[in-house]
């Protein structure tokens, strides 16, 4: 087996010391421009996704936030198309368009379907089911204002978000009232069509959107069909207080190709898996969701009090086929409570100000599975099994933040209780009813201190926990009890250790021309996991164990930089030191033999060495009322392995994708029109886009798509 060249700490210390170096001269060149005179981007974004309203600067972790104006030009397929260049992110697009894996410094690789180890909030509102799964067909970047990014440890604010949280928080920031029709195609049979409309009253907002994509996919059996609707409406009582009504609708269907062996992957790429064809394995889906927030804040010399409370419904009704043809109907209620208390203390010229938050997060889901046999694809009229699915989720959080030294020095101090209780009864074989609870204590702690009133280093340590989702208790025949109960006795939620250090900010630029609002950002992590939740597959059904001690280091970094007036860059870099400590494995091969293999100091499987991006885009404006752009994006992959054993003749090749495209937009007074459209992988690069992990039967790779093209037409009309 090839061996990894690892990076010594020492090699990684200078890499650190000499960016720090680079930004430290820029800082003292960006000091000789009048502060007056210099817009910075840090004093106006504030971020919700943290539980706290704070601008970025005053964060003490990294923080990213993506405005609709950086997609509103690009493909919208997938979240691949829109949060590629986010430092830290690594996206394994499944199929190419959908059920995109969603790595942060290794949290979520263990997924084969689905997200996990990553919060995904929209609206601030739960996408992620209480055990911690999660499917994203609702998102629709269409009806999406903005995105917000928390890497790093966020388990002490959210259940199972050991990795971070994604925020996606619906357009309402719409100045005028309009209406737009938007329009995409491209290869494969892309065809994504749609409106969107906005009224926005004296005091209340409107927004609502519906689309339709049709995509039949560059492999076989990969065709998807989708139907979104999302609402919106907001009413403002007063300055201080607010109400939200938040509701979508989703009905669509997505084929399902599977994994290759590496022979099957390079003979033909493009074909499906054939017993997933044999199967017509596919997901159809209808989920409807409607939640309201009340916000309401009083402020009174120098307290403020700040109430906010939610609840929400779900129904799903989902049929997935593999197996066996399964289907599911699952009603979800939840809700939020959060109350904030900031205030300032001291003296009058050396005031502090600290803010305390207390909230929690109840989310109850249940509903019948039921199986029938699948023939090609079709029900059959037997039922095979019936059971019911409790997951509940309970949570209750506090973290304070004060400021030790005033605008200079800040201590946040956080933690959280989770109890989250699977109970599952088989209505046909009782004696397979299981329950089990899964319980924990996350507390974190962290310093923020700015060197500049726009540059600050920061510092954290924290605690994390990880409930296993409901579909990864499974239970299989070697596990301790023999298969007999539904869920699986011996599987552990995995609790973590993690520090981290770095330094972000913003810089004003030379001569207040060149590399105008230049932001960068620099991370080191370092954590522990303990009893990590690793997948296996056998006959292309997902099991799970725990593997008893893994170790991550970590370094991210991010810049972006107006170079001069119209070029912009965005780039990020991820280095990245997974292993296996400790871990010895009950293995299950193809031919079903049971036997313990010893995987430590093995690499994680799915994580690269490094991956890294870049964007460069050029736009300018002619005529006041024209604006064209031509953009161009880099992104290179490192190799990976496929399996815990590190089988070496299987892993993964590096990869480097390019694409680029060009758009026009145009303004008439009341209406606006943006053409563009764009060609992706243009070297026509052959890669794995996503791994299958651990696959009995060496079905380990899933391809990209070759060079393809897309365009696109948005035209709207405004009320002035």
């Amino acid at each position: 087996m090839k061996a990894y060249t690892k990076l010594p700490c020492l090699k990684a210390g200078r890499l650190v010391l000499l960016l720090f170096g680079f930004f430290a001269n820029t800082m003292i060149i960006a000091q000789e421009e009048p502060s007056d005179t210099v817009k910075y981007q840090t004093d106006e974004i504030v971020i919700t996704g943290t539980r706290i309203e704070q601008k970025i600067i005053d964060i003490p972790y990294p923080v990213t936030r993506i405005n609709q104006t950086s997609w509103i030009t690009s493909r919208k397929v997938g979240v691949q198309d829109v949060l590629l260049t986010v430092p830290g992110l690594f996206l394994q697009p499944r199929y190419g368009n959908h059920d995109t894996r969603i790595t942060i410094r290794g949290y979520g690789s263990r997924s084969n379907t689905g997200i996990r180890g990553v919060r995904i909030l929209l609206d601030g509102i739960p996408e992620s089911e209480p055990d911690g799964q999660t499917r994203i067909e609702a998102i629709d970047f269409d009806a999406i204002g903005r995105i917000e990014v928390v890497r790093g440890y966020s388990s002490s604010l959210y259940a199972n978000a050991p990795g971070g949280v994604i925020n996606f928080l619906t357009d309402k920031f719409f100045p005028i009232s309009f209406i737009q029709l938007n329009n995409e195609f491209g290869s494969y049979d892309l065809r994504k069509n749609g409106f969107k409309m906005g009224i926005n009253a004296k005091n209340s907002r409107f927004m609502t959107s519906y689309s339709y994509q049709n995509y039949h996919g560059y492999r076989q059996h990969s065709q998807e069909y989708q139907h979104r609707l999302n609402s919106l409406f907001e009413a403002d009582f007063t300055p201080q207080s607010r109400l939200s009504v938040y509701g979508y609708y989703i009905n669509g269907i997505i084929k399902l190709p599977g994994s290759l062996t590496l022979e099957q992957y390079n003979e033909n790429d493009t074909v499906a898996n054939p017993q997933s064809l044999s199967r017509d394995e596919k997901r159809i889906s209808q989920k409807g969701r409607v939640g309201v927030t009340l916000l309401s804040s009083i402020e009174k010399g120098d307290m403020k009090h700040t109430l906010e409370a939610t609840t929400y419904g779900t129904i799903k009704i989902f049929e997935r086929t593999d197996v066996t043809y399964r289907l599911f109907t699952r009603y979800g209620i939840g809700g939020t409570f959060r109350y904030v208390n900031k205030y300032a203390f001291g003296k009058k010229s050396n005031k502090r100000i600290n803010e305390f938050t207390i909230g929690t997060d109840l989310f109850y889901q249940d509903g019948p599975i039921r199986e029938f046999p699948n023939f090609n694809g079709q029900k059959g009229d037997d039922l095979e099994s019936l059971s019911n699915e409790v997951i509940s989720n309970i949570g209750a959080y506090a973290l304070n933040q004060i400021e030790i030294v005033p605008s200079k020095l800040s201590l946040l101090v956080s933690g959280r209780y989770d109890r989250v209780v699977f109970d599952f009864q088989n209505e046909i074989a009782s004696f397979r009813d299981t329950s089990r609870v899964f319980a924990e204590f996350t507390p974190k702690a962290a310093l923020n201190f700015k060197l500049m009133p726009h540059i600050a280093l920061y510092t954290s340590f924290g605690y994390g926990f990880d409930s296993p989702a409901g579909n990864e208790v499974d239970n299989y025949v070697f596990s301790s009890d023999g298969g007999l109960h539904t869920i699986n006795p011996d599987l552990k939620p995995q609790k973590s250790t993690s520090f981290e250090a770095g330094i972000k900010g913003e810089l004003a630029g030379i001569d207040n021309k060149y590399f105008k609002n230049t932001f960068f950002e620099l991370s080191f992590y370092n954590t522990k996991i303990e009893d990590v939740i690793i997948p296996f597959v056998i006959q292309n059904k997902v099991f799970f164990r725990n593997a008893a001690l893994s170790k991550r280091t970590g370094i991210e970094a991010g810049l972006s930089s107006e170079i001069f007036k119209g070029l912009t860059l965005k780039s990020s870099f991820a280095y990245q030191d997974f292993k296996y400590d400790e871990y010895l494995a009950g293995t299950i091969d193809a031919q079903g033999n049971f036997s313990n293999k010893d995987f430590s100091g093995s690499y994680e499987p799915s994580n690269p060495k490094n991956f890294a991006t870049a964007e460069l885009q050029y736009q300018h404006t002619f005529l006041k009322k024209y604006t064209a752009y031509i953009k161009s994006t880099i992104q290179h992959v490192g190799e990976m392995f496929v399996d815990d054993a590190n089988t070496d003749s299987l892993k993964t090749e590096p990869y480097t994708l390019i694409n680029a495209q060009v758009g026009l937009d145009m303004n008439f007074n009341k209406f606006r029109l943006i053409v563009y459209g764009g060609l992706n992988n243009i070297t026509d690069k052959k890669y794995v886009a996503y791994v299958n992990i651990n696959d009995a039967d060496g079905r380990f790779y899933e391809s990209g798509p070759l060079r393809n093209f897309f365009g696109g037409l948005t035209l709207a009309y405004m009320f002035r």
